[in-house]
C-alpha cells in the first residue's frame, strides 16, 4: 500500500489507544532508567555488548535444520544500481513483457481501453482494475482444473488495492461542496476496485513470451457491486444485519484489496485493508444516536469522515441503495439496523475466499480469521494430519502480528474440495495474535470469548461472545496484552523450515518515539534526503522473522531475530545501518515479500517515499539464512536531547553476495504483487500507481509517469513478467 510518510493518510494513522508496551517486557534488560536515558550510557553499552548481555538477552536457539531436499540458493546475477528513470530496469540476461494493465478487456465483447477517462464506466465490470497489488498464480490443468504443477497455462488471480482518480477520468474527481455530481465517475470506481482472475499462458513460440487469455471463460471481475457471502462465527449474527441483507447472511462487495494468500485446495484469498476509510460517518450527528460500545469500535477501527472517495453523497440513489450503502451512519428507526446501513462497516475487514476454477460460485468473508485490516494471509506449512495456519498482519502503526489455526487437521483427500474444503477449514479454527518478549521469544495468545481479558467484564470494551470477538478483533487483542508493531505488512513463510518473515515498513516519530523503542523496533534517527528533508522515527523499516517452537505452525511460543534493517548505505553504521548495506543493497520500506517455492530465494519490493530521492522503488532478492544465525546487538539511539541503548538479536550479515538488487521500477511506482510459476521460470511482479504523486498537467500531457505505454500516455499499474534469456531460473 502507499507509503504515507510523505502522503499522510490517517488510514496508517494509530487508533490504538491501548496501553500494550511495543514489545511486551522488551525494557527487562536489567538496566536503570538514568543508564537507559542519557546520563552513565557509555557504561551500559560496554556492559550490554556481545558476551556481556543479561541472562535475560540469551541467543534463541536455532531450529529445526532445513527440510530433506531443499537447497540453499545462490543468488546469480548481475546486481542493479539505483534509478531514477521512468522504466522498469533489471539485470543483464533478463527481460520483460507486460502482461496485463488497468483497463485492459478481459471479454471479446469488450473494447480496447482508451486510456482518457473516457471509457463507459459499466465497461470496467470486464476491465482490469486500478492499483494491481497481492496476486497468485494457480496452474490450469487441461481438463479445467487446479493442476500445481503447471507452469505454462494458469489462472492469475490479482487484487485492486485503490484508484488513481486523476488517470482514470478525464480530469480527475468531478466534486461540488463536497459531493460527487458524476455518478459515471464512481460506478467506475466501483468495478476499478476488487480482484480480476484471468487466464495466462506462455506463448506457442515460448521463449518467456506470455499472454493473457482475453476470452477464457475463467476470466472474472469480483468488486464493490459482487454478492458475497457470509461464513464463520459472525454470519447471521446481530453485528452483520443490514438492509441489504437482514438476516446478517451476506454483503455486497469488497475494497481495498491489498495482499492475499492462498489455500491447499486451489483457492485464493483476498484481504480487505483500510476498507474503514470509504464509508461515511458524520461524527457530531451519528455520535449521540450510537451506544457506547459503538462509539468504542468506531474510534479503534477509525470509522470516521466523510468517506475518502465520498461514494455516498451521490443523488438521488437507486432503489437498492447502490451509493446509500457506504453511509454507515445509523438512518433507520430499527433496532437491528435491518432498515440502513449502521452495521455495513461490520461486512468488510475479512480474508475473503474466492474459487478461480468455479466462476459461477459465491466468495465467502471468512470471519473466523478476524476483522482488521487485513494485508495478507500467509499459508504456513502444510502437513498430512497436522492444523493448517495463516499469518496475516494488520498493517497501520502500532497495530498487531495474527495467525489463524484451523481445529481439523489436513487431510489431502480435500485437495480439490473448493469453498466446501474452506467451510471445514477456514469457518472451524482459533485466532491467535503475537506478543514478542526481549529475551528473544514470543508467545502466541488466544483470542477466544471468557479467555484473559476478552470477556464481558472487560472495562474498555465488554465482549459479548465469540462473535463479538473476531468482529472487534482488534479490541480483543488491545485486552489480551499483544504487541504494537510498526506497520505489520507482507508476510511469507521459508519452504525450507518453516520460518516466517514479515516487513514492519516504517514508523515515524509520533509513533515511535525514542522513550518507546524496543527490542524488534530498537532504531530512533534522523534520516536525510538529499532534497534536505529530515525524517525523524524510523523511517526506513525493517524485517523481523520468528521460528515457531518445535517447527509446529501451529505452537503456541516463537523465538525471532530482525533479519534485516533498511538504511541508506551512507548511514552511520552503529545506530542505523545496523545491516551494513551498500549501494548493491540499500534499501528503505519493505513491503512486498515473496518466497519462491522452487529456487528458495526470498523476493523483497518496497513501497517507499523516504528514499526515492536517491532511486525509484525496487525488488531485492535475499538468502534467507534461520533465526539465530546471527546473534544479540546493542544499538544507540538519539533524538537530539537524549540518547538510549536497546538490546535486540540481529540475524547475519548478508553482504552483497547473499542480498541485492534485482530491479528497479519506473517513477513514483510501488512494487509489489509477486507471484510465480511452479518451475521458478517465470516471475509475475505488479507495478502499482506509477505517477501517482505528481499532479498531472492534462493540457501538455505531462504526468508524473508515462510507464508502461511510453510517450505522452498516461500511466497505468499493470503486471508484467520477468523471465531470463536462457529460460532458467528466476535468481540464481
Amino acid at each position: 500500500m502507499t507509503d504515507p510518510l510523505l502522503f499522510p493518510s490517517r488510514d496508517d494513522a494509530s487508533t490504538n489507544t491501548s496501553g500494550n508496551t511495543r514489545f511486551e517486557a522488551v525494557l527487562h534488560a536489567r538496566l536503570s532508567r538514568r543508564q537507559l536515558l542519557g546520563g552513565g550510557l557509555g557504561a551500559a553499552v560496554l556492559t550490554l555488548t556481545g558476551a556481556g548481555l543479561p541472562n535475560a538477552f540469551a541467543a534463541p536457539a536455532v531450529p529445526e535444520a532445513a527440510a530433506p531436499g531443499r537447497r540453499t540458493p545462490r543468488l546469480g546475477f548481475t546486481l542493479v544500481g539505483k534509478s531514477l528513470e521512468d522504466a522498469v530496469v533489471l539485470p543483464d540476461g533478463y527481460r520483460y513483457s507486460v502482461l496485463f494493465r488497468v483497463g485492459d478487456p478481459i471479454a471479446a465483447s469488450v473494447g480496447e481501453y482508451l486510456n482518457n477517462g473516457e471509457d463507459d464506466p459499466a465497461s470496467f465490470a470486464l476491465r482490469a482494475g486500478d492499483h494491481h497489488d497481492g496476486m497468485h498464480y494457480f496452474g490450469l490443468g487441461a481438463n479445467g482444473r487446479h493442476q500445481r504443477n503447471a507452469s505454462r497455462r494458469g489462472l492469475l488471480c490479482m487484487n485492486h488495492e485503490a484508484i488513481t482518480a486523476e488517470y482514470l477520468h478525464p480530469r480527475g474527481q468531478t466534486v461540488a461542496d463536497g459531493v460527487r455530481t458524476d455518478a459515471g465517475e464512481v460506478l467506475r470506481e466501483f468495478y476499478a476496485h476488487g480482484v480480476t482472475i484471468v487466464e495466462t499462458v506462455e506463448t506457442v513460440e515460448g521463449g518467456g513470451k506470455w499472454r493473457y487469455e482475453r476470452s477464457s471463460r475463467f476470466n472474472r471481475r469480483i468488486h464493490t457491486l459482487t454478492d458475497i457471502a457470509l461464513a464463520g462465527p459472525a454470519a447471521k449474527t446481530r453485528y452483520m444485519v443490514t438492509k441489504y441483507a437482514p438476516d446478517g447472511s451476506r454483503t455486497r462487495g469488497t475494497v481495498n484489496n491489498c495482499a492475499s494468500g492462498h489455500t491447499p485446495w486451489g483457492t485464493y484469498l483476498t484481504c480487505e485493508e483500510n476498507w474503514a476509510s470509504y464509508f461515511r460517518r458524520i461524527a457530531s450527528i451519528d455520535d449521540p444516536r450510537r451506544s457506547p460500545k459503538e462509539l468504542v469500535a468506531f474510534a479503534r477501527y477509525g470509522v470516521r469522515g466523510k468517506g475518502r472517495e465520498l461514494w455516498a453523497t451521490v443523488t438521488p440513489d437507486i432503489p437498492d441503495d447502490l451509493y446509500g450503502r457506504w453511509n454507515a451512519m445509523k438512518l433507520g428507526a430499527s433496532d437491528d439496523g435491518g432498515d440502513d446501513y449502521r452495521n455495513a462497516v461490520n461486512t468488510y475487514g475479512w480474508v475473503v475466499e474466492i474459487d478461480p476454477f468455479a466462476p459461477a460460485s459465491t466468495p465467502q468473508k471468512r470471519t473466523a480469521l478476524g476483522r482488521f485490516a487485513h494485508e495478507g494471509a500467509w499459508l504456513g506449512p502444510v502437513r498430512a494430519g497436522a492444523p493448517l495456519v495463516w499469518y496475516m498482519g494488520c498493517d497501520s502503526r502500532d497495530e498487531y502480528i495474527y495467525k489463524y489455526v484451523s481445529n481439523q487437521p489436513w487431510n489431502p483427500a480435500d485437495a480439490d474440495g473448493g469453498l466446501a474444503a474452506g467451510d471445514k477449514y477456514l469457518d472451524d479454527g482459533r485466532l491467535y495474535v503475537a506478543r514478542f518478549d526481549a529475551d528473544g521469544s514470543g508467545k502466541w495468545i488466544e483470542l477466544r470469548f471468557g479467555v484473559g481479558n476478552v470477556t464481558g467484564a472487560n472495562a474498555a470494551y465488554p465482549f459479548a461472545d465469540q462473535a463479538d470477538v473476531v468482529v472487534h478483533a482488534q479490541l480483543a487483542a488491545d485486552a489480551a496484552g499483544a504487541t504494537k508493531m510498526d506497520r505489520p505488512e507482507w508476510a511469507a513463510v521459508n519452504p525450507a523450515n518453516g520460518e516466517v518473515y514479515v516487513s514492519l515498513t516504517n514508523a515515524n516519530a509520533s509513533n515511535r518515539p525514542l522513550a518507546e523503542l524496543d527490542a524488534a523496533n530498537p532504531r530512533f534517527y534522523t534520516d536525510r534526503k538529499t532534497t534536505g528533508q529530515d525524517q525523524r522515527g524510523n523511517p526506513n523499516g525493517h524485517v523481523i522473522r520468528f521460528a515457531e517452537a518445535g517447527g509446529e505452525a501451529g505452537a503456541t511460543s516463537f523465538t525471532w531475530d530482525v533479519f534485516l534493517f533498511g538504511a541508506r548505505a551512507s548511514a552511520d553504521a552503529k545506530a542505523v545501518n545496523i545491516s551494513g548495506l551498500t549501494d548493491a543493497n540499500d534499501f528503505s520500506s519493505p513491503d512486498g515479500l515473496w518466497f519462491s517455492p522452487a529456487t528458495g530465494v526470498l523476493w523483497i519490493g518496497t513501497d517507499d517515499r523516504a528514499y526515492t530521492d536517491v532511486t525509484n522503488c525496487m525488488l531485492l532478492a535475499a538468502v534467507p539464512g534461520s533465526v539465530g544465525d546471527g546473534g544479540p546487538r546493542t544499538i544507540v539511539s538519539s533524538d537530539g536531547v537524549s540518547s538510549r541503548a536497546v538490546n535486540t538479536y540481529v540475524g547475519a550479515p548478508l553482504g552483497e553476495e547473499n542480498l541485492r538488487r534485482f530491479l528497479v521500477g519506473p517513477k513514483e511506482c510501488e512494487i509489489t504483487g509477486l507471484a510465480e510459476t511452479p518451475d521458478g521460470r517465470a516471475l509475475f511482479i505488479n507495478i502499482q500507481h506509477p505517477g501517482e504523486a505528481t499532479r498531472p498537467d492534462y493540457a501538455t500531457a505531462r504526468f508524473g509517469s508515462h510507464w508502461p505505454d511510453g510517450g505522452r500516455a498516461r500511466p497505468r499499474s499493470a503486471t508484467i513478467v520477468i523471465t531470463r534469456e536462457d529460460g532458467g531460473e528466476i535468481g540464481i
